[in-house]
């Protein structure tokens, strides 16, 4: 009996699902038995450092200003008139050298009064000690002048003497008050400012001219003037070196020397005024210019340092995790300076502690760190 080609072609089908479905199954049944026979991996080590000392310098920039070594604003000392004006703006100048001269002839007046006055108690001062002298001579012949009589004398001539000193000081006042018609240079440097022209009203400040009449600045060295944060106040030291660049010569480094320390700190900024000099003799830097000021930190002592990584800076506490007989440790730390990763910190840590050098909250406090991996 001949088959009809249809269920032939049914039957084929049917054994080939078989086949397949059953090859299927035997792959199933291997993937599973070879995943329930792997085994568990073994935690990976956990990376740390042996803690050690060492020195950590850094630099600190900080804007800086340049001021004269030396200012004054300079007023007249008496209520007085401009006669002659010998500087202006940029004129050099030094010590003593003459730059204005004023005119009062209220003070002359009262100069040649004080003279008069002066000649008159003198005269009276001479009169009065040649009638004590002539006294004293008479007195030494017995019965002849009563001692009341010499010591009225005497204390006369006395009193005329400091009568007479009296009129000699007030002389020397008036003189001296004529003197700061003329104004001096108190110290070499460049006029800055000149506010005042010849006839003018000038006197002390408040009367008269409000403005000085000049401005003298001593510019052949200068004070470079800087604020130091508090937290590196402890760095500095007299005779150390800056750099410092200005804006007007930024391809020109400087340099200057600490000369002075405030001591104390600023109640405003909480920082601490350092001053350098500089000579200029060249007058390449004006007072009055911004610096980028470079401030070298040196290490004074050895301390911990550790990668930066291995502080952890939790809200509650900052810590570093060290690993004691296979557990971790949290210990509180206090940091200092951080220079190129590498973090100062300071608390009950020992030299040849085992810190853990990527530390996180993860690793909480007394868990287990069954595998490390020291690293240098």
């Amino acid at each position: 009996m001949i088959a009809h080609p249809m269920n032939a072609y049914l039957n084929t089908l049917k054994v080939t699902g078989a086949l397949v479905l059953a090859a299927t199954l035997v792959r199933c049944s291997t993937s599973a038995g070879e995943a329930g026979s792997t085994k568990p991996q073994a935690a990976p080590a956990v990376e740390t450092v042996s803690l050690k000392k060492g020195l950590l310098s850094s630099v600190l920039n900080v804007p800086g200003e340049l001021i004269s070594y030396q200012q004054v604003d300079l007023y007249a000392r008496e209520t007085s008139f401009v006669k002659t004006i010998l500087v202006d703006v940029g004129s050099e100048v030094k010590e003593g050298q003459v730059l204005a001269s004023l005119e009062a002839p209220e003070i002359s007046s009262r100069l040649a009064g004080a003279e008069s006055r002066g000649k008159s108690q003198e005269a009276v001062y001479l009169a009065s000690k040649a009638n004590y002298d002539r006294l004293l001579e008479t007195s030494k012949t017995p019965g002849t002048i009563s001692p009341n009589d010499l010591d009225q004398a005497r204390a006369r001539m006395n009193s005329d003497l400091a009568q007479l000193e009296a009129a000699r000081a007030t002389q020397r006042e008036v003189g001296n008050t004529r003197d700061y018609l003329t104004i001096r240079a108190p110290f070499r440097g460049v006029i800055t400012a000149r506010n005042v022209n010849p006839g003018a009203y000038v006197g002390p400040s408040g009367r008269g001219s409000e403005k000085p009449m000049f401005t003298l600045q001593e510019q052949k060295q200068l004070r470079l003037v800087v604020s130091v944060p508090e937290a590196y106040t402890a760095y500095l030291s007299p005779n150390d070196t800056v750099d410092f660049f200005v804006k007007s010569q930024p391809d020109k480094a400087f340099h200057a020397r600490v000369a002075r320390l405030a001591g104390a700190l600023d109640a405003r900024l909480r920082a601490e005024r350092i001053e350098m000099d500089v000579m200029n003799d060249n007058k390449r830097l004006l007072p009055g210019m911004i610096a980028d000021v470079v401030v070298p930190l040196p290490a004074k002592d050895s301390t911990f340092v550790v990668p930066k990584r291995a502080v952890v800076n939790a809200p509650e506490k900052v810590f570093v995790i060290k690993v004691v007989g296979g557990k971790a440790q949290w210990t509180p730390v206090r940091t200092g300076r951080t220079v190129d990763g590498k973090t100062e910190v300071y608390g009950d840590l020992h030299v040849g502690d085992e810190i853990v050098l990527a530390a996180s909250e993860e690793v909480r406090d007394g868990s287990d760190v069954p595998q490390t991996k020291k690293t240098e």
